[in-house]
């Protein structure tokens, strides 16, 4: 019982804490605009620990590499946490719990994306003008433009958004979970 509480806790603090750091890296890797009700969500969020670790880390070919390692020690804090509350032993391999980490980084990023178009597709249909139409498109136009060279519109209908889905959802089924799985085995 105390190791089901344990692990709400773990998958309501840490893995979010993750995905919003995974976020912020994502959104200023893509220049998205931060002025808006989510950038600041974000940056209030997560500026305590930031702030601190880019004393020490500085950012590099445009990347902030503080933040991006801040959510990977963070999600590696969580994926080690969760098979400790397993029953594993302490000392499983460390590289084998890196390399899962890079693998859950690259998968929350695969997610985050379906997210934005997903979102952005919504707000189309909706509310097209709002202050969040931005910022989705400032995160999928870079991955939707080249689909929409070579794939014109059908009517006034873009299928290259279902389409970019579609490619996100194989790279999870395919490649990720076979790494995911050849990771796993080390353990």
């Amino acid at each position: 019982m105390l190791s089901e509480a344990l692990q709400f806790l773990f998958d309501t603090l840490l893995q979010p804490f993750a995905v919003i750091l995974l976020l912020r890296f994502h959104l200023q890797w893509l220049r998205a605009p931060m002025r808006n009700p989510l950038g600041a969500f974000i940056m209030t969020l997560t500026n305590f620990l930031v702030l601190r670790a880019r004393r020490f880390i500085p950012s590099a070919w445009g990347f902030d590499i503080a933040t991006l390692l801040l959510a990977f020690v963070v999600e590696a804090i969580y994926l080690a946490a969760t098979l400790w509350l397993q029953g594993l032993p302490i000392d499983f391999p460390v590289l084998g719990l890196l390399m899962w980490t890079a693998v859950k980084l690259l998968k929350l990023s695969l997610y985050l994306l379906m997210a934005a178009l997903f979102i952005q597709a919504l707000l189309s249909w909706f509310n097209p003008h709002s202050p969040m139409a931005g910022l989705m498109a400032a995160v999928t136009q870079p991955f939707l433009r080249p689909l929409q060279r070579r794939i014109p519109p059908f009517g006034n209908i873009d299928f290259t958004l279902l389409l970019l889905l579609i490619v996100c959802q194989l790279i999870l089924i395919v490649p990720l979970r076979w790494l995911e799985s050849l990771v796993l085995s080390l353990f």
